[in-house]
């Protein structure tokens, strides 16, 4: 008999107290899943961002291309009735995060999967609430590395310069480098149009940062036998995870998109995306700060530039999540020092956002919500319905 542990049970659950005290084994989550799949080839897809996109890809090729594959993601995906599926199946897709495994199991997620095929997408600094430091941070991605089997393949993104040093001065002479980069494209009449050795398609999503993992997921489907032209072909009607620049409504001149983005990072890639996919449209940025590293008055420089390429910036927090959180109030001015935007717009309460919504223009905008809340219950289609059509 055994238990598993994951992060929400804290360390005086009473039914984790009883388990120790009947001494049943405790597996948190991915110790489990690792002794589940010790026999099928593991694929790990690590990184501060892009992981849940990558994973998608993977999984939305293979079964396109009738591959018998188990999988762990962290989100709902079309096509996929659960987000973990362990069979007999020879292979194993599992989006590798870099949080705690457990309430007793200190160690990142990613550690305890020993991928043969590994994905790293990029590295910046996140969870300050759990990895203090920069330097600490990035050392649990050292670990990753020397976590991949013997034989196995390291697949990394050459254009991250952390992640590109980090590779640099910690090489093993026992596992493939395999660095990736964005893919030939170009961008037509508002759609994104790839090639990858010779085969064209055009794509339902954007953005360099999609472009990024849509090129990390070719080459892990290439390890799995998968050629460039069942791929491509398969990719093109590859939609996006769940609130992955998720369209809720629009039109021909204006769309609105819900994002999971929150760290620096994310956010500066989904606002660049959208800017750079429609130009000439006028782009509306509103971040909601939700994480504890967001609302972390020390941690708001992080975000300096983040917000650059939207013509309105908006922040976005309340109260309440600093009083769930017990976190110390978050100045206004810090926000804006932080990001560095002009004219930033920071609102505090739900009413002021709703307020702000409801007499705006937004004829020829784009209107962009990043997120991994849900901006204090705010029934977003309800607010903007005016603006759009709902997206079908």
């Amino acid at each position: 008999d055994a238990i598993i542990l994951g992060m929400h049970a804290k360390e005086d659950n009473p039914e984790l107290l009883k388990a120790k005290e009947a001494e049943l084994k405790i597996y948190s989550f991915p110790e489990y899943i690792y002794r589940e799949s010790i026999q099928k080839i593991r694929v790990a897809i690590g990184g501060s961002h892009g992981k849940t996109s990558t994973t998608a890809m993977i999984m939305h090729v293979l079964k396109n291309a009738q591959k018998n594959f188990d999988y762990l993601v962290g989100a709902k995906l079309n096509g996929f009735e659960q987000s973990v599926n362990i069979t007999s199946a020879p292979i194993i897709i599992c989006e590798a995060d870099e949080y705690p495994a457990s309430a007793i199991e200190k160690r990142p997620k990613f550690h305890f999967l020993y991928p043969h095929i590994a994905v790293i997408t990029g590295i910046a600094w996140d969870h300050i609430n759990v990895f203090p430091t920069f330097d600490f941070y990035v050392e649990q991605f050292k670990i990753f590395i020397n976590k991949i089997e013997p034989g196995g393949i390291l697949i990394y993104n050459e254009t991250d310069i952390i992640l590109q040093k980090l590779v640099v001065e910690n090489k093993r002479a026992d596992i493939v480098y395999q660095p990736y980069h964005l893919p030939t494209y170009f961008i037509e009449d508002g759609q994104t149009k790839i090639i990858i050795e010779g085969q064209k398609a055009a794509l339902k999503i954007f953005g360099n940062h999609n472009l990024l993992n849509l090129h990390a997921a070719y080459l892990v489907c290439k390890q799995l036998g998968i050629d460039a032209a069942t791929f491509v072909n398969s990719i093109a009607d590859f939609t996006g995870a769940a609130k992955r620049l998720q369209v809720l409504s629009g039109d021909k001149t204006s769309n609105v998109y819900r994002d999971f983005a929150h760290a620096p990072s994310k956010v500066k890639a989904s606002i660049d995306a959208v800017k750079q996919q429609f130009p000439a449209r006028k782009l509306i940025a509103i971040l909601e700060l939700h994480t504890y590293s967001s609302l972390n008055e020390k941690f708001m420089t992080e975000y300096k530039g983040a917000m650059d390429q939207a013509d309105i910036g908006v922040v976005f927090y309340s109260d309440h999540a600093l009083e769930i959180k017990r976190m110390p109030p978050l100045p206004k001015e810090k926000v804006k020092e932080g990001f560095k935007k002009d004219n930033l717009i920071v609102l505090t309460s739900k009413q002021e956002l709703e307020n702000w919504l409801q007499h705006h223009e937004y004829s020829h905008t784009n209107l962009l919500f990043m997120s991994s809340g849900n901006f204090d219950g705010i029934d977003l289609l309800k607010i903007i319905s005016p603006f759009a059509k709902t997206a079908e």
